[in-house]
């Protein structure tokens, strides 16, 4: 079955499909979309379903969109909804991490949380869903793979970085794999 994500990333594209082994994902590249979907919403649900509800009008094929946020305690919760462009619109990931350790700089409380929404269109039925993952914002940037602020951030009960774990172990824990653990149960019924 082909089933639509609202993405040209490539890294979230292989995360998403190593959870889907059944469905054949599509990319928005795939279909030919090139321009960006805009994100206007005030929070990660209401960008979701605005990514899945243009796919879902534009091509009629059951899809999902995602949004994701880093949420910092310290920082009233930014960058949140901002956390793609929070640096600027270049969409810089060494941009905004530095941001964020710059606002952090001194600062003794450096909980912080993932947060991914996803908003599934199937057959016309909208569903949310959410994963979140608890940790820290880290001093420095360490590791090499991952993206986005994963050289930044440190999930409770680990000793290392996102940009450090195996892909197995952040899907299985990531707020992502979360969320798309949600979609796979709601897939299936």
């Amino acid at each position: 079955m082909k089933l639509v994500f609202a993405t040209n990333n490539p890294n979230k594209l292989k995360e998403v499909q190593s959870k889907l082994p059944q469905y054949e994902v599509v990319s928005l590249k795939e279909l030919g979309v090139t321009e960006d979907i805009p994100e206007t919403g005030d929070t990660l649900e209401e960008n979701a379903l605005i990514k899945a509800r243009y796919l879902y009008g534009k091509f009629n094929l059951d899809c999902f969109a995602d949004d994701t946020g880093l949420e910092i305690e310290a920082l009233n919760n930014e960058p949140g909804v901002y956390s793609a462009r929070y640096a600027g619109g270049e969409r810089s990931s060494d941009a905004n991490m530095d941001k964020v350790l710059s606002k952090l700089d001194g600062k003794t409380n450096r909980k912080a949380r993932f947060r991914t929404s996803i908003a599934l269109i199937q057959k016309g039925k909208e569903t949310v869903m959410e994963g979140i993952v608890n940790g820290e914002i880290l001093i420095d940037k360490i590791g090499e793979d991952g993206f986005g602020y994963d050289p930044i951030f440190q999930a409770d009960g680990f000793d290392i970085s996102f940009a450090q774990m195996d892909m197995e172990t952040k899907n299985r824990i990531s707020h992502r794999g979360l969320a798309v653990d949600k979609l796979v149960e709601v897939l299936g019924k």
